[in-house]
């Protein structure tokens, strides 16, 4: 029998557990719920024994696997080591890689930051494949990163590598983050961070914008209610709103500027974008691009910048690549 990995990506509601080929195809996959009641003692003894069940209930024996890889939502240090999960509930040190395996019979376990897994999988199988060194930004609720340099994820020293999120973009930022600084990337790019830019402009103008009646009616308070979202700031800037395109502009000049540091560090040959903001699609990479290039003088030097395509699948590609990667 083909040998096979696992692939298992932990969220704060499900973990999503995958049986891969060595090729990179999956073969199946499925979730179950993130119990992160008593400090979340229960996560990893669920995730072992619903994997040990799915492989006596098909006949695999472990044998067969290679390896089972976990992307966690939290730094991991190279020696898989992690200091705390808030999300998961985990607020003491604990190496995840010694436990799961112990739990899978020995099965060999690797593991790595979710955001980084992700950019692993995007290389592997996604919107990077066919190069050897990306950069993907998810751009969500927050901003987060993952850096891949000759196929294997940059953790860095506390496994923080790829938190590009907190890159510091605007010195003249008054607001704080929420990690505590002023003007971080994450403050613009974000889904948040874009209707933020988009409030500022509403509240700084008078000019007429679909997002100002909104709520229905044509006065700050549907302003100061924030009662649109990052798609509807999208969505207008699309059909032509001004405020909304300068809004969605700012907020790409930033993420373009964070590029531009990031291009002169790592050198990588793809950006890949992804998260919700990025189903924007071809209309947002044009954005980013014209910034990117203003920036990024040195043409030889400017990467490709272009779209994530697994989605939600991409932390058990990535997952699965962590074991491969032991070859």
């Amino acid at each position: 029998m083909e040998k096979l990995c696992i692939g298992i990506d932990v969220g704060g509601t499900t973990a999503k557990i995958g049986l891969l080929s060595t090729a990179g195809v999956i073969l199946d996959k499925w979730e179950i719920p993130t119990r992160k009641e008593m400090n979340g003692s229960h996560i990893l003894p669920d995730i072992a024994a619903s994997v040990l069940e799915y492989l006596d209930r098909h006949g695999i024996e472990t044998e067969n696997i290679l390896g089972a890889g976990i992307g966690l939502p939290g730094p991991v240090t190279p020696d898989g080591n992690v200091s705390v999960c808030v999300n998961l509930g985990w607020k003491q040190e604990r190496n995840p890689e010694k436990e799961l395996s112990g739990l899978l019979n020995g099965v060999y376990v690797k593991a790595g930051n979710d955001a980084n897994v992700a950019a692993l999988g995007e290389l592997w199988q996604g919107g990077g494949k066919g190069h050897k060194n990306i950069m993907l930004f998810t751009l969500g609720t927050g901003v987060g990163g993952g850096v891949v340099v000759d196929e294997r994820i940059v953790a860095g020293f506390r496994g923080m590598g790829g938190e590009i999120g907190h890159i510091r973009v605007n010195f003249d930022e008054a607001d704080a983050c929420n990690c505590g600084n002023h003007g971080c990337l994450e403050q613009y790019a974000s889904a948040t961070g874009i209707v933020k830019v988009a409030w500022r402009a509403l509240a700084d103008s008078n000019a007429p914008s679909v997002l100002r009646n909104r709520a229905g009616f044509d006065d700050e308070a549907a302003v100061a209610a924030c009662s649109f979202s990052c798609k509807d700031v999208l969505d207008a800037a699309k059909a032509g709103d001004a405020i909304a395109l300068s809004s969605v502009r700012t907020s790409m000049r930033y993420l373009a500027l964070a590029m531009h540091y990031i291009s002169h560090i790592t050198d990588p040959e793809i950006f890949v974008i992804g998260g919700g903001v990025s189903k924007a699609g071809r209309f947002l990479l044009d954005i980013i691009e014209k910034y990117y290039k203003a920036f990024t003088v040195m043409g030889k030097g400017r990467a490709e910048i272009g779209l994530a395509t697994l989605g939600n699948d991409a932390g058990m590609y990535g997952a699965a690549r962590l074991v491969l990667n032991r070859e």
